[in-house]
């Protein structure tokens, strides 16, 4: 631990060196740096990072340093590179940090947005930007549409550098794989980024032009309103992510036969929708579905979900209404959509001989039917105190030879494609603590082979 505390120290250490050598240039005398224009827009990115340091502001401003991402790109094109680089500095220097050790992550956000905007100056300057953007002469309007193109650059070199930076750190400090430490970084910001750009672009044409600085701060309101809004769709879902968690949480501590399984379940639900190629939003949707499955689990008093041994008919009936448990328990909750289909449908069977309502074919939702061989998989391959979980390739011929009658087969090809292309990375569900032995299975049909899990979870773990 020691070790990669001082790597992470090292490498920030590294990154900041690197950020006041670009920087430098700008102080040294007859530099001619245009001090007025990089105070004003220091001070800029310092007044849109302030309101996140105050209990008053921080649930109704945006926070953060892309709340002032076009600020640094005007400055990339109106300044020269080492003077843009000292831009971004007093704002991240103060700016509001959520997890320890505050000064390292400050000084590390300084630092990187700092050889960021140098990087997009560096670009814009090399391209001829500062010439395209005040004209072929004084005072005379920006050359469009060619003024487009180093600009353009410009972001695309930003959100490079701090790709790079990003997921640099990640690596040091997290020790993640270098493919997933970079993944979908520059892919996910490039878009934003060059709305930023052409934000900027407005901010430093006004700035040169004959009505000055006052008149390019008036891009900033809408960019502060979007802003805002951007804040409150975020705040938004950890809302949503907070709720789920803790629903999540109250299942793992009463059933402790499936701790780990919800998650892994919404995990594999989001490899069968992907590969059924549905829209992002389902994608989370189905996320959810996955990870809140068994969440009318809390309605099941829990001597019955940890009984010993065989469970009565009246028990087998407590159960099985988990279903209509969960549904009731998520019923309010809007932003779960179709996920609450699922929550109530996914132990229904292609057949019909599954519950809560017996339910076949196409009369399943679609959801219900993804989470159904999602769930079923995940309590093959898991790993009990009292069993090992299934390998992969068995339990997905498995689900195979249960399609058609339990399973969609649309589903498990799905899943099983994902699988060969992602791989699955299963745990232990079980704590280390020792359980009670297993008890009899409780989902309806007849067992796939002897004395091994069913295909829908079941192996004296109640109908999963």
């Amino acid at each position: 631990m020691k070790a990669t505390r001082g790597a992470v120290r090292a490498h920030i250490g590294a990154v900041a060196l690197g950020a006041a050598l670009c920087a430098s240039p700008a102080l040294s005398p007859g530099a001619g740096t245009p001090w007025a224009t990089l105070g004003l827009l220091a001070g800029l990115c310092l007044a849109c990072e302030l309101p996140g340091r105050f209990p008053f502001f921080s649930g109704s401003g945006p926070i953060g340093a892309g709340s002032f991402f076009p600020l640094l790109l005007t400055a990339a094109l109106l300044l020269p590179p080492p003077a843009a680089a000292l831009v971004a500095v007093p704002g991240s220097l103060v700016g509001r940090v959520d997890k320890p050790p505050a000064a390292a992550r400050r000084i590390w956000r300084a630092a990187e947005l700092a050889l960021a905007v140098w990087a997009a100056a560096r670009v814009h300057t090399l391209l001829g930007g500062p010439a395209a953007l005040g004209g072929p002469a004084p005072g005379s309007p920006p050359d469009l549409p060619y003024a487009l193109l180093p600009v353009c650059a410009a972001t695309l070199a930003f959100s490079a550098v701090l790709a790079l930076l990003d997921g640099s750190i990640l690596l040091v400090a997290e020790h993640l794989p270098a493919r997933r430490a970079w993944r979908g970084l520059l892919t996910r910001s490039l878009g934003p980024h060059l709305v930023h750009g052409l934000a900027g672009l407005m901010m430093a044409v006004l700035w040169n032009s004959s009505y000055g600085p006052p008149a390019a701060l008036v891009v900033l309101l809408p960019m502060y309103i979007s802003g805002w809004v951007f804040a409150q769709y975020h705040r938004e879902h950890a809302a949503h992510r907070a709720t789920i968690r803790a629903l999540v949480q109250a299942v793992d501590i009463k059933d402790t036969y499936t701790r780990g399984h919800s998650e892994r379940v919404g995990r594999a639900s989001v490899l069968i929708a992907q590969e059924l190629g549905m829209d992002r939003e389902r994608v989370e949707v189905l996320r959810f579905a996955g990870i809140l499955h068994d969440v009318g689990k809390l309605g099941v008093p829990t001597r019955v979900l940890r009984k010993d041994g065989p469970l009565t008919p009246e028990e087998r009936r407590v159960i099985e209404l988990h279903p209509e448990y969960g549904h009731e328990i998520v019923r309010g909750i809007g932003f779960l959509g179709e996920a609450r289909a699922a929550i109530l449908h996914h132990h229904e069977r292609l057949d019909g001989s599954g519950y809560p309502y017996g339910l076949s074919g196409r009369g399943i939702p679609e959801c219900a039917r993804v989470v159904a061989v999602a769930d079923a998989f995940d309590a093959m391959t898991s790993t009990r105190s009292y069993r090992r979980g299934r390998p992969v390739p068995v339990a997905v011929e498995e689900l195979k030879r249960c399609a058609g009658t339990q399973f969609d087969p649309r589903m498990v090809r799905a899943l099983a494609r994902g699988l060969e292309r992602h791989g699955w990375f299963g745990a232990v569900t079980a704590d280390d603590t020792q359980l009670p032995p297993p008890r009899d299975a409780e989902s309806a049909g007849p067992v796939p082979a002897p004395l091994s899990p069913r295909p829908d979870g079941t192996e004296g773990e109640g109908p999963r």
